[in-house]
Formats: C-alpha cells, sequence, structure tokens
C-alpha cells in the first residue's frame, strides 16, 4: 500500500524528520483561511508519477492565483486518477538535492540503506551513482554515518543526513514498510537539510497490525468508485479489469501466469483474484473456504463476467471442501431468484451463473474432480473440470467468444 505526499509528510513530521508548513487543502476555498506565507506550492496528491510535468504542481504568490491553480489541479487527471486533495507546502531555496532511501531487499532479506548526491537518478546509471549499505545486524547509527560517508559527506553535513537515515530507520521498523524514500532531501545555503518530497509503501501483510494503517488502508478502498463491489475485490490481492473471464487463484505467481495466458490466447481478462491470503485489512481470520465462497458470489453479480476461470496450484487448505463449494455455488445460484445488487442503476446488475472453467493440480483435489464431473452430466449446468492450464485458458477463451456471438445473434 503507497501513501500519498501529504500522509507521508505527517509521519516524517512525527518522528522528526525535517518537513516544511503545510496544509491540506480539501477543496479550492481552503486556501482562503491558508496558515502559510506566500510564496507557496500547490500538489496534486495522486498515486502516479509525472505529475510535475502535467501541471500537477504549481507555485503560486497570492490567494488569488492560489484558488485559480487550485480549481485547475482539482479537475486534471493524473494516470486517469483525479486528486481528492492537495497539499499547500511553503516554498524552499535548495543547493542541492540529495536521494535517500530505506527499502526491504527480499533477496537479501535485509533492509538496505540507499544515498545519492543526485536527486533525479537516471536508473540507467543507477548501480554507479547510488551507494548501499546492507543492515546485516541490528541498527545503530553507525550504518547511517557509514552510507553519508559513501556519499562522499563530510561535517556538519555528514551528521544532519546521517540523523535523517537513522529516523527513516526508526518509520521503517514502527510502521512495517518496505520502502521509506526521500526524494529530494533538499540542502540549503546554510546546510539546513528538509525533506521536499517522499514515499512510504506499507507491507500489506502487516497492515493488520496497524489499527491506524489499516484504518487509512479501509478509506483508501473506498475511495474508488465502483462502490461496494470494488471494495469487496479489495479484500484481496488481485486486478480488476473489464474483460468476461474472471479468474481465481491461489497464488499471485499463478493468477498472474493465468491472466497472462488468457491475453495472449485472445481472451479478455476480467477481475482476477488470489485467494491464497485473508484480506490485509482485515484483522480477524477467515479460510479459504469463505474466500472461496465470497469470491464465487461477488463474481455471479458482475453481468460483464462471462465464464469463471478457477487455476489452483498445490496445496490448498480444506482442498477436499472445494469441490462441495463450487457445487454449492451453482446450486445456489440456480435456485435462488436473481437478485438487484445496484437499483440506481440504469442496468440493473442482477446474479447470474457464468459458465466454470476448473483447472485442479494436486491429489488432494481428487474428490472435487470427481464431484464436478458428476455435475457436467446435468444439462443446465456449465462447467468443465480440465487437467491443464492451456486446455483451461483455451476453453475458458472459446466460451467467452461464443457467449459474446450469441448474445450479438
Amino acid at each position: 500500500m503507497d501513501l500519498l505526499e501529504y500522509q507521508v509528510k505527517e509521519w516524517f513530521g512525527n518522528i522528526g524528520i525535517p518537513v516544511l508548513p503545510s496544509q491540506r487543502i480539501d477543496h479550492p476555498t481552503d486556501l482562503k483561511r491558508l496558515k502559510i506565507r506566500y510564496p507557496i506550492v500547490l500538489k496534486s496528491q495522486v498515486h502516479g508519477e509525472g505529475r510535475a510535468k502535467v501541471g500537477g504542481v504549481r507555485f503560486v504568490e497570492t490567494t488569488i492565483d492560489a484558488i485559480a491553480a487550485a480549481q485547475n489541479i482539482f479537475n486534471l487527471p493524473i494516470m486517469g486518477e483525479l486528486p481528492e486533495v492537495l497539499l499547500a507546502e511553503a516554498k524552499y531555496d535548495a543547493e542541492q538535492e540529495f536521494y535517500l532511501a530505506v527499502v526491504l531487499d527480499t533477496a537479501l532479506c535485509r533492509p538496505v540503506l540507499l544515498g545519492c548526491k543526485e536527486a533525479d537518478v537516471d536508473w540507467e546509471s543507477a548501480a554507479e551513482k547510488i551507494q548501499h549499505v546492507v543492515v546485516e545486524q541490528e541498527f545503530s547509527p553507525f550504518y547511517a554515518r557509514r552510507l553519508a560517508l559513501k556519499m562522499g559527506l563530510q561535517g556538519s553535513l555528514m551528521q544532519s543526513v546521517s540523523t535523517v537515515v537513522e529516523k527513516m530507520y526508526q518509520l521503517f521498523l514502527e510502521k512495517d514498510l518496505d520502502l521509506v524514500e526521500v526524494n529530494p532531501l533538499a540542502i540549503s545555503a546554510s546546510g539546513q537539510v528538509m525533506a521536499l518530497n517522499g514515499n512510504v509503501t506499507v507491507n500489506e501483510r502487516a497492515i493488520a497490525r496497524h489499527p491506524d494503517i489499516a484504518q487509512m488502508a479501509t478509506k483508501m478502498v473506498n475511495r474508488y468508485p465502483g462502490g461496494d463491489t470494488n471494495r469487496k475485490l479489495a479484500e484481496w490481492e488481485g486486478v480488476e479489469l473489464n474483460g468476461k473471464i474472471g479468474i481465481l487463484g491461489n497464488g499471485a505467481g499463478s493468477v498472474m501466469a493465468t491472466l497472462d495466458l488468457v491475453a495472449n490466447a485472445g481472451g479478455k481478462p476480467g477481475v482476477c483474484l488470489n485467494l491464497r491470503h485473508a484480506s490485509p485489512i482485515d484483522t480477524s481470520p477467515t479460510t479459504f473456504r469463505e474466500r472461496l465462497e465470497k469470491a464465487l458470489n461477488i463474481l455471479a453479480v458482475d453481468r460483464s463476467i462471462q465464464v469463471i476461470l478457477i487455476n489452483f496450484l498445490g496445496t490448498v487448505p480444506q482442498g477436499s471442501e472445494v469441490g462441495d463449494i463450487i457445487t454449492n455455488f451453482i446450486h445456489n445460484q440456480r435456485t435462488n431468484k436473481p437478485q438487484i445488487v445496484r437499483s440506481n442503476s440504469r442496468n440493473r446488475r442482477e446474479s447470474h451463473l457464468p459458465r466454470l472453467i476448473v483447472r485442479l493440480a494436486g491429489s488432494e483435489f481428487a474428490h472435487a474432480r470427481e464431484l464436478l464431473a458428476n455435475m457436467k452430466t446435468q444439462a443446465d449446468v456449465f462447467v468443465e473440470v480440465v487437467e491443464s492450464l492451456d486446455e483451461a485458458v483455451a476453453e475458458a477463451v472459446r466460451m467467452a467468444k461464443s457467449t459474446t456471438l450469441k448474445k450479438a445473434v
């Protein structure tokens, strides 16, 4: 989970990383009550990059100009995202700009400190310019000073930068983060350091351990359009596309591989969910059975999904129950009355029964395969059990296309 800049700055300020006076702007009229002296900079609060190049960052010197600029920024989509919040911040004159980061290196399974005397690093030459220090044992100020020395800093500047790195590492540990980045760390003519921008990535599996972060994550989920359906989809690691083939898997790698195979075969993937883990923002435990039942019901109310492709590979908790879950889902969809889930929509979405393609790889799925194979004999049940993933993908794409053709006719 990536935080927005104004959230990052709040964390920085609380832990002692120097930040400029700033104010959150929810509406252009908030600038009439601005507590910061002009000139200021207005920044769009979106997750997309490159906001300065497209007009998402504006320097202004009067209230009138600030309100006009804010109105423009609020209506400026960046990477398809409109800001709900702007950040008003005091202007700062920097003579130098550095890059600092603390990142979790998953290959080393250790935190790594990064530093460079250039803020806008050309990533093709990053290996030559960015200095790094691996935190191999319990952290101490020695690691931060070592990074500052490798960056070529001396005297009071070395002390100031190493202190910022220490605070970044403290935040990294306290909040269970994957990344803390200050880019740029500005250096004034007097040698004062200031974090002008920053990035924070929270480890999603740690969100439930921090009630404040869980609350932030819930607000982020609810912020996106699509209402209840999108909020439910956000309970798993997943991807929401606009195709006709929903994909359910039990691992991030297998889900993405299935998505790629469907796209390469000429199909259009829709909602893709990894059911291996529970919701990162849910503090109450869930079982694989509960997640599978919920995922199937979510896809059943999405009229755009014509085919559900299930690809379970390897060990699955309660694997012997997978067949029962799927057959109960089919039975309930056939016997229950259609359920209207969006009464305020012109095209009301009702529950329907998509066709199911099921690929179960593993000995624990023997009962499920037998149960689903028996269901196939019923004339009004559209379920196929296949052995290989290639065969499952081909059948899912064929079914989705045939459904489209029938509708067109």
